[in-house]
């Protein structure tokens, strides 16, 4: 009887301990339940609506794109671009998957062996997180608390998240977003930015121990940073390709070859201030600002530029716009050497001909405009502190034409010293679309940050006569071939609004009698342009000049002839290709479309144009521009003999033998150099100077247009000319039906090519 009690007493307790072990397991797993339920609905902090996974906030950056499809800059905060999984090279997708997550294809967001490996170690064996995990804990969370209680709450949202993920996107969407939203360090965030900052290469271009190099990244991109700690990235991306040889995805042979090999860097921090277009991406960018106070969203919310991941397509050419800024930046250094070799003698160098207080007033506008000024004067420093630091010599970072140099001096010669700097505008446009191709608007926007394209006018000297010669053909039925007096010549007082009598001068004090009207641009006679607008009125050639996009407040003065003229390279480019374009103005274009993120199509300018000039009278002037190129001050393009100052024409001899038309520019006291370039289907504008209009060269023959302008344009055509896939035209320019102008001028035959003595004489004199 005893022994029966006591196994009753047995079941007994076995049964209520079976009964307790259920009980409790159910309201274990039920409070489980209840917990992954509560955090969905949100009751542990706010969990991704629907509309949040289909569109997580991922802050990219916003792109601009050339119109051959090359992203020349980014505008950003965090610089993130979008990539698809098609943008993705295998071997990079390979390395991750095996590295990072090896049954990826097989599970659906959570990792049920690598969870209860992880549960059974305590962690000691690796973790769990999956992928798809990590993607969630990237997008919504980050790296959240290490406080045990809110971390699992952390760690069951992030399972949540991931479940949902895996619901709503294929694992390749799943891949490239994850790849998209990762921090690479240095400003780099997702592969395409870390493609672009540590190996200048787009992600496609990426090789098998490049990809290593990145996916060993995603452990710790801190840690693992290449420019940093090259031997702790070397380690790491051996073990990656280890995985990748595990996972069959290299041979044995390979990976050994791939792991002897050195870690090798194209490190290139992407910035505002360098690169391919800054200037055109600084004129970019503020005119974003202002179209997004006009452009919103369907929601009505503002465009963000810095974090909606906008597709910026402009019509900027990558291929031109290299040429350019190679052309501008081998003739300015060229040029540049002369200016400082002839400044070792001037006193007040870079100033010529004015005085020692006008040099002061320069210099202290300058200081006050400087960053330093600016800075001190915010530390409530009193002007005799500040322009007495000016003059204590302080370790400084300078721009030399053969890279930054480290130097010690006072501020105010650093001042004195970026004053000597000629600077630079170009522009190229197509006439027939008006589509800008390149924009150079200094020659170093790090340190110039002035746009000499755009934002800089200048007096346009004898590159204005054109506007005077086409209203004289269309108002007075002139043509090239009429004939005209180069003779001394005066306005009285009185007439055309003159104040005091104006008798202007040739530039090299001589006359050359009865000339034709080719002959007279060709040579750039300011007689004759005094003579044409005398008869035509300066009211009229205003009124064309403004026709043809020119916004300046121009003075009714006959003394607008010879260029006293303020315009910007921008203008000056579209006025001409009115010309090229058989007399149809096109407004300047940069823009070809604006796409969101998704690449929807959400903005597209409307191009602006109209009539200026009839075709034969358009046709007309680029015949009398052809004649500056073929006995003008233009044919050196044409010459392969050398001459003054040749060893300072950048790129010559150019030998262009196709049709151009063109017209140099000087203005006064050579502070201006012009040219204007024209073939059938590329106008392109180029000027050159100082910032201050007196601090120039002191003669002629290195400051006149044709040296100082026209080598950058005859670089740059041979660039464009050696590349064709550019397709710039070398054909003669259309030539209109029934031309009823008389352009086929009779020339004496010539004896002997003298183009090696040719000067450009368009500078003007009052």
């Amino acid at each position: 009887m005893a022994t029966n009690k006591k196994t009753n007493n047995t079941n007994q307790d076995f049964k209520s301990y079976t009964k307790k072990f259920w009980k409790l397991f159910i309201y274990g797993m039920g409070a489980i339940v209840l917990f992954f339920l509560f955090a969905s609905w949100g009751l542990f902090g706010s969990m991704p609506s629907f509309e949040d996974l289909e569109n997580p906030d991922s802050n990219l950056a916003t792109e601009v794109i050339s119109s051959d499809g090359v992203v020349i800059g980014k505008y950003f905060q965090t610089n993130r671009s979008q990539l698809k999984y098609s943008d993705l090279p295998k071997n990079l997708v390979d390395a991750l998957v095996a590295t990072e997550d090896e049954r990826f294809y097989e599970h659906s967001g959570i990792d049920g062996r690598g969870t209860l490996r992880a549960a059974l170690s305590l962690g000691t064996n690796g973790g769990a997180s999956t992928l798809t995990q990590q993607l969630a804990k990237q997008l919504f969370h980050g790296e959240g608390s290490k406080f045990l209680p809110f971390r699992i709450v952390q760690k069951a949202k992030e399972w949540i998240i991931a479940i949902r993920l895996e619901r709503q996107y294929t694992k390749n969407e799943i891949l490239a977003m994850y790849c998209n939203v990762y921090d690479f360090g240095n400003y780099a965030v997702g592969v395409s930015s870390a493609a672009h900052t540590y190996f200048s290469k787009t992600p496609k271009q990426l090789t098998v121990d490049e990809s290593a190099i990145l996916v060993g990244m995603f452990k710790n991109s801190g840690l693992y940073n290449p420019v940093r700690n090259p031997v702790g990235v070397k380690n790491r991306r051996n073990v990656v390709l280890a995985q990748m040889e595990k996972a069959k995805m290299i041979s044995s042979a390979e990976k050994e070859r791939l792991q002897a090999l050195p870690i090798t860097l194209h490190f290139k921090l992407e910035s505002h201030r360098e690169g391919m277009a800054t200037y055109f991406r600084e004129y970019l960018r503020d005119y974003m600002k202002k179209w997004a106070e006009t452009n919103k969203k369907a929601d009505g919310s503002d465009y963000d530029i810095y974090k909606d991941g906008l597709k910026i397509h402009t019509t900027i050419d990558s291929r031109m716009q290299l040429h350019a800024e190679e052309a501008v930046a081998a003739h300015m250094a060229n040029l540049q050497e002369e200016f400082f070799i002839q400044s070792k003698t001037n006193k007040n160098a870079p100033f010529v001909n004015i005085s020692e207080k006008e040099t002061n007033r320069i210099l202290m506008q300058a200081m006050k405009a400087s960053n330093r000024w600016y800075v001190m004067k915010s530390m409530d420093k009193s002007e005799d502190e500040i322009i007495e630091s000016f003059n204590k010599k302080t370790k400084m970072t300078v721009f030399t034409w053969k890279g930054e140099k480290d130097t010690l001096m006072t501020p105010m010669d650093s001042i004195r010293y970026y004053k000597h700097f000629l600077q630079a505008g170009l522009m190229a446009m197509e006439p027939q679309t008006g589509n800008i191709k390149a924009w150079v608007g200094g020659i170093n926007y790090k340190y110039f940050q002035y746009d000499h394209v755009a934002q800089g006018a200048r007096q346009v000297g004898s590159t204005f006569k054109p506007f005077v010669y086409a209203t004289a053909i269309e108002q007075l039925n002139m043509s090239p071939c009429d004939s005209i007096i180069d003779a001394p010549f005066t306005i009285p007082v009185g007439r055309h609004h003159v104040t005091a009598t104006w008798t202007p001068r040739n530039s090299n004090n001589t006359y050359l009698g009865m000339v034709t009207l080719k002959k007279a641009l060709a040579s750039s006679i300011n007689t004759v342009s005094a003579k044409l607008i005398d008869k035509v009125g300066p009211e009229a050639v205003i009124k064309l000049t403004h026709k043809l996009g020119v916004k300046t407040d121009i003075p009714a003065q006959p003394s607008i002839a010879l260029g006293a003229v303020d315009i910007t390279v921008e203008e000056m480019v579209a006025a001409y290709s009115t010309f090229a374009n058989q007399g149809v103005y096109n407004k300047p274009q940069f823009l070809s479309r604006i796409e969101d993120k998704s690449g929807v199509v959400i903005y597209e300018p409307i191009p602006e144009s109209h009539d200026v000039l009839n075709k034969d009278i358009a046709f007309a002037v680029v015949k009398l521009l052809e004649g500056v190129v073929e006995g003008g001050s233009g044919s050196r393009l044409r010459s392969t003999y050398g001459g003054n100052g040749d060893h300072r024409w950048t790129g010559y001899p150019y030998s262009l033998t196709n049709p151009i038309a063109g017209k140099t520019g000087t203005t006064q006291n050579q502070s201006d150099g012009w040219f204007m370039g024209m073939v059938p289907n590329l106008v392109t504008g180029v000027w050159v100077g100082c910032e201050d209009r007196s601090a120039r060269f002191k003669s002629i023959t290195y400051g006149q247009g044709a040296t100082a302008a026209l080598p950058v344009w005859g670089y740059f055509m041979k660039l464009c000319y050696q590349d064709p896939e550019l397709k710039v035209s070398k054909k003669p320019f259309d030539r209109p039906a029934n031309l009823s102008i008389k352009v086929d001028c009779y020339q004496a035959p010539k004896i002997k090519d003298t183009t090696a003595v040719i000067q450009d004489t368009d500078e003007f004199e009052f």
